[in-house]
């Protein structure tokens, strides 16, 4: 499968957020994203991973776009928000969009849509209109699905036995992107929280714990049978 490299979106801090695009066009596409905060590398990683398993190999070819790092200047400084001190995912004109935070580190910004990042994210999605979005984070391991994916989550499951859940009820998520994607983009939202690095747990184990889950999600093709 191969992927162009798309026009750069620039961070807070002037860094470049780096896209990828496959050669294959279609109506629709299927987003990968990593990094979205900035201290959460093991989300990072996999979607490197996947972004070099599918340059490689020749079983797949659908429509991609990737970004393997959404916050480039939290991830360079090792912190959860951007430049501003942003949370990214407290920041998408949801319609539970909130200046209110519940903690420093989930501050939403002075309006919905206020950071660079976030407007080179939207600026992709109306470009490259989602069928569905697979964002990374690391929190402890569950998949938690926004909209019409929860037969992705089931799949998934079967191989790392992850928790599934659709909604954090006691973690409430104003501004993000498992709201915004479903509410506005009519795309689902499969948000992969990562087992957090320990003296036992590395980014090379939490790629093996979940090699084979997203391989075989791309070669079965069951992200194909959506309907967004």
């Amino acid at each position: 499968m191969k992927f162009i490299e798309l026009a750069p979106g620039t961070s807070v801090k002037g860094e470049k957020i780096v896209a990828f695009k496959s050669e294959l066009d279609a109506p629709k596409y299927n987003y990968i994203l990593g990094a979205v905060h900035g201290d959460e590398v093991e989300g990072a990683h996999l979607a490197k991973k996947i972004h070099e398993w599918l340059g490689e190999t020749s079983e797949v070819n659908m429509p991609m776009i990737i970004v393997p790092v959404v916050n480039v200047d939290g991830y360079k400084a090792g912190t959860r928000v951007n430049g501003n001190g942003v949370d990214l995912n407290r920041n998408l004109p949801s319609a539970q969009w909130t200046p209110e935070a519940r903690e420093a580190k989930y501050f939403p910004g002075t309006a919905p849509l206020s950071e660079p990042e976030n407007k080179f994210l939207v600026e992709l999605f109306e470009k490259y209109p989602p069928r569905f979005i697979l964002s990374f984070h690391s929190w402890y391991p569950v998949i938690n699905y926004n909209g019409a994916c929860k037969e992705l989550a089931d799949f998934l499951a079967t191989f790392n036995k992850y928790p599934i859940e659709a909604d954090f009820l006691t973690h409430p998520t104003p501004g993000s992107l498992g709201e915004y994607g479903p509410q506005i983009l009519k795309s689902p939202v499969l948000t992969f929280e990562c087992p957090v690095l320990s003296d036992t747990v590395t980014l090379d184990s939490v790629w093996k714990e979940n090699e084979e889950a997203f391989k075989k999600m791309f070669t079965t093709k069951i992200i194909e049978t959506f309907k967004s």
